[in-house]
């Protein structure tokens, strides 16, 4: 099994927009073996940021594949999943004029209570 993924294995990224396949060269795959090691799926966050550029180098530089069969099954061997989530939007700032425009309806609403 090893010998397969070595020869001919493939990286598999999920994305918002579904998995995507990387196709990498023989050194890359060998270096992908030992980031995958021990865990068949791994986020993107437990790399290190040198890991992190070279998978991103991969992707520029290789593009993504499509690996599945015409009958739907995927025989290529894979070296792991990365799991690489959009990133959180940071919370959004409320808009300064919506608090003034809102007081006169608020305290209108007080007084009714």
């Amino acid at each position: 099994m090893w010998m397969e993924k070595l020869s001919q294995g493939v990286l598999r990224v999920l994305t918002p927009l579904g998995p995507r396949y990387l196709n990498p060269s023989f050194a890359q795959r060998l270096y992908l073996l030992w980031i995958f090691r021990n865990f068949d799926t791994l986020p993107l966050k437990v790399l290190s940021p040198g890991q992190q550029r070279r998978i991103d180098a991969m992707c520029a530089r290789h593009g993504f594949l499509s690996v599945l069969e015409p009958n739907g099954r995927m025989d290529t061997p894979l070296l792991g999943t990365l799991e690489q989530r959009p990133p959180v939007a940071p919370p959004r700032r409320p808009n300064r004029s919506v608090p003034d425009d809102v007081a006169p309806f608020a305290a209108d609403f007080q007084q009714r209570s």
